[in-house]
């Protein structure tokens, strides 16, 4: 039972054998107490409610459900009734009564709720270790970030503690986890998946992300989940393009920056030999106005958005803020109104600017993460790693795109690479299909046996 493979299919097909989801729920619980890492949750549902959980199910219909006795997680930043969310703040914590859209709708599903897991607080960073709690390990090298902000919900999948899982992403939480730890990591159009009963980082960018271990599983939850939600003021009816990829963009010879990490840069030059060799035709794409955009998300005034989600708390009790994120979203101060006009003015001309790049192809591929930082890196210089790992996630919330984050070619010093396809929204499910031709097979790579398996 310890080799039993969580992805979707396998476990549907174990249950269809006669296996009972208890089964299921013990071996989560055998796993994540065997990863010895403390810093996945900030809270476990018990195991009586699990199973409860379970036997409420009844007999074994995928149909029905089609998450049926299937085991995830959500980020802590989410509402789900009956636990704390804290963001990663304990001052800050408070019990929602009702689930939050995305959560409710998977547990209609048949899916089984495991716990909550840890993020760099308030969601601000991609390395995933800005936490009052211990730092989730990374299960490739320990000595390396998980990646953030929803660097629980990353391991938690990567761990086979569930799976799948519920991120957020504004930046890039939802894809740079997905590429530190080897797993597909779907970042939906904006509005696609309500986010009612989530805590806002940047109200106007976030949305929900999903962490899985193929391009099938996050796809799966994505036509789940996905749904206009009226009460919501940003949820947007989600209407699909149709159609195949003809052209991949890839970045220039001088727009590919990888800050020194030749392990990253061959990586993803693999990779795109790769898909070269699968008979994808590529085009070389001037960056220049995407990573303008990028500049606009940490250097400018959006993080004043930050702000203004808990400004009454940090008002009230600054000190129970993380140090760095204390630092980083009191900057909002430094920007005026003036300031905020005037940065959305040069969002809509580069936005202008960018959308003449999709006439010419119909995905970009850009390297997930540029660099894998050690943790003590962080502790010399706090601020740059976290910035150069949203060298090519930064831009996406901000010009209205969605993104899907597979595995790739592993770096030469063992860590996960992986690539992220971007497209303009809409393209969710073209992506998906896309990724699935690259990142084929049934999971990704099994950092506690060393092959692939899910």
């Amino acid at each position: 039972m310890t080799e039993l493979s969580f992805d979707i299919a396998s476990l549907h097909d174990f249950y269809a054998m006669g296996g009972n989801p208890e089964h299921v729920i013990a071996l989560s619980h055998q796993r994540l107490a065997a990863a010895a890492d403390p810093g996945i949750f900030i809270h476990l549902l018990p195991t009586s409610d699990t199973r409860a959980t379970a036997l409420a199910l009844g007999k074994f219909d995928p149909v029905s459900k089609p998450l049926w006795g299937i085991p995830f997680a959500v980020k802590d930043n989410i509402d789900v009734a009956g636990l704390p969310t804290t963001a990663a703040c304990p001052d800050f914590a408070f019990q929602p009564s009702v689930h939050a859209p995305v959560v409710a709708r998977l547990l209609e599903a048949g899916a089984i709720l495991i716990g909550k897991t840890n993020l760099d607080q308030f969601a601000t960073g991609l390395v995933g270790v800005r936490t009052p709690y211990p730092a989730p390990k990374n299960p490739f090298d320990p000595e390396r970030v998980p990646g953030g902000s929803s660097s629980g919900s990353a391991v938690a999948v990567a761990r086979r503690c569930v799976s799948f899982s519920l991120g957020t992403d504004t930046a890039g939480s939802g894809r740079v986890p997905a590429g530190l730890n080897n797993l597909v990591g779907l970042k939906p159009s904006l509005g696609a998946l309500s986010t009612r009963g989530v805590l806002p980082a940047c109200k106007t960018l976030d949305c929900v992300s999903i962490f899985a271990l193929n391009v099938a599983d996050a796809r799966r939850v994505f036509d789940l989940v996905a749904h206009f939600d009226a009460q919501d003021p940003y949820s947007r009816p989600f209407v699909a393009h149709d159609g195949k990829v003809r052209m991949l963009g890839v970045p220039r010879q001088q727009d590919r920056l990888f800050f020194g990490d030749r392990a990253a840069e061959r990586a993803y030059e693999k990779a795109l030999s790769d898909m070269s060799r699968a008979g994808l035709p590529m085009r070389e794409i001037n960056m220049s106005d995407f990573f303008a955009v990028a500049q606009l998300l940490y250097e400018g005034p959006w993080v004043a958005e930050r702000r203004a989600a808990i400004r009454a708390f940090m008002d009230k009790k600054p000190e129970a803020l993380f140090p760095v994120t204390r630092n980083i979203i009191s900057s909002a101060d430094l920007f005026s109104a003036t300031d905020m006009f005037e940065a959305f003015y040069k969002l809509q001309a580069l936005r202008r600017a960018t959308e003449k790049i999709w006439d010419e192809i119909d995905a970009l591929v850009v390297p997930t993460s540029p660099i894998a930082p050690k943790v003590v890196d962080l502790e010399a210089d706090p601020i740059g790693p976290n910035s150069r790992l949203g060298t090519y996630t930064n831009f996406v919330n901000l010009l209205d795109l969605c993104a899907l984050a597979v595995p790739g070619p592993f770096r030469s010093d063992g860590m996960p690479a992986g690539t992220t396809l971007i497209a303009p929204r809409g393209h969710d499910r073209i992506l998906t299909d896309l990724g699935a031709r690259i990142f084929g097979g049934t999971g990704g790579f099994d950092a506690h046996r060393g092959s692939t398996a899910a």
